[in-house]
């Protein structure tokens, strides 16, 4: 019961930290943005969770190291920065930030499949 216990905790300091870092990149507001309906920020935000989820939850699989699960967290979180940041500079004409902001659907869909998909096979790095 103690080591779920300390697993649990150290999933929502992960959760914790990967959410400001995350709100950190955006350009605008994601507490706001949520907070008045954008269905578009919240699907964005919550892809990013769900992908850390995924990488700490295949960490969980293949050690029962509290140091690897912190390593692979901090790790997950800066990969799943970097989609953001390489997808934003190789599509220069679509401006992540603002079409999230404006509640571009199609775009928080695209980028939720991505994120995903880049936490399952960084996942199965671990493996």
């Amino acid at each position: 019961m103690v080591n779920l216990g300390i697993g649990i905790v150290l999933l929502f300091v992960v959760l914790v930290a990967g959410y400001f870092v995350f709100s950190k990149i955006t350009r605008y507001n994601d507490n706001e943005e949520m907070a008045r309906g954008n269905e578009a920020a919240g699907i964005y935000m919550g892809s990013k969770m769900l992908g850390l989820c995924i990488i700490v939850g295949m960490v969980s699989f293949s050690t029962h190291s509290w140091v690897d699960m912190l390593i692979w967290s901090v790790i997950g979180i800066v990969i799943l920065s970097l989609v953001y940041i390489v997808f934003d500079w190789v599509t220069p004409r679509t401006k992540i930030c603002e079409e999230i902001a404006g509640g571009n659907m199609a775009l928080a869909q695209l980028l939720r499949s991505i994120i995903i998909g880049v936490s399952l096979v960084i996942g199965t790095f671990l493996m």
